[in-house]
């Protein structure tokens, strides 16, 4: 006799929607904004930043806690940071007065190196490491100049379609995001692709935010936190076409640090008021499909 339908329900993990959590994570040992950030979620640092006052500290985060190490040679706050935690590149920022300065981490100390060509603040950054790294957008006032660092020297090469400040942005030297930010006339929810050549406008981020934080690369990104008309905790997700909404951070913040992936991240610092506080990001991809078998 025939064998009825069934109705199979199966679990997928590794494809379809977005799904994760914020958690709490170790406590800076200093609260701060507008601050450098470079590495992953389990071996990360922050360095400068307003307290305020400006300051020149540097922490790392090791996945539970937040040490201080040695501090920058120049403090400033607004500043753009590329690498690792053993291998950072801090540049920018606002001393003030605005500052070019750039300086190397080799994971004990900081060494000041060849100078951005232009100084500026609150800038787009991007980079695996303290030899290759982009800067791009701030405010000289609003800029669309981005320099590529070779390890030795900044040079300038093509700009961003959307001159703008306080902008997200993650990724490498040769493929890196940039989206949200101010620009005129007002905050913006513009989004560009780097392909180490050229910006290539794409998807707009679904909040015009400006002062968000973004970690992982140019087709797998997570944006969080900001400011819009007041301080926001939103997160969304890029996946190289369009952006997600996911769940907010527990802390409403802006001017804050990230670093990490898509699926494993960590935010930090930050004004609402000002804050020590380090949240972490869990993320798997779950899709549920129903299967009929005869």
């Amino acid at each position: 006799s025939p064998v009825p339908n069934i109705a199979t329900t199966e679990e997928w993990i590794g494809a379809g929607a977005p799904v994760g959590v914020w958690s709490t994570g170790g406590t800076l040992n200093t609260a701060k904004s507008a601050m450098g950030a470079a590495g992953t979620s389990t071996a990360a640092i922050a360095f400068g930043g307003e307290t305020p006052p400006i300051t020149a500290k540097t922490e790392s985060y090791n996945g539970t806690n937040w040490t201080e190490l040695n501090d920058l040679s120049t403090a400033r706050y607004g500043l753009g940071g590329a690498g690792t935690s053993t291998s950072g590149l801090a540049f920018g920022g606002d001393t003030p007065p605005l500052t070019d300065k750039t300086e190397q981490w080799n994971g004990t100390n900081w060494t000041e190196v060849n100078d951005l060509g232009t100084s500026r603040r609150n800038v787009g950054r991007a980079g695996t490491s303290n030899t290759a790294a982009l800067c791009f957008g701030g405010e000289t006032p609003k800029t669309a100049i981005t320099e590529l660092w070779n390890g030795t020297n900044w040079t300038e090469v093509n700009d961003l379609n959307t001159a703008r400040n306080q902008l997200g942005s993650d990724g490498s030297s040769t493929a890196a995001l940039a989206f949200g930010g101010e620009a005129p006339p007002g905050v913006t929810s513009a989004c560009e692709t780097w392909n180490g050549t050229n910006w290539t406008e794409v998807s707009d981020i679904n909040a015009a935010t400006r002062l968000l934080m973004g970690s992982g690369t140019n087709t797998a990104a997570l944006a969080a936190g900001g400011y819009t008309t007041a301080a926001t905790g939103k997160t969304e997700e890029w996946n190289g076409v369009s952006w997600v909404e996911l769940a907010d951070l527990s802390t409403a913040r802006y001017a804050l640090g990230q670093a990490g992936t898509t699926t494993s991240a960590i935010v930090f610092g930050g004004v609402s008021p000002l804050s020590s506080a380090t949240e972490e990001w869990s993320s798997t991809s779950t899709v549920t499909k129903t299967i009929d078998t005869d």
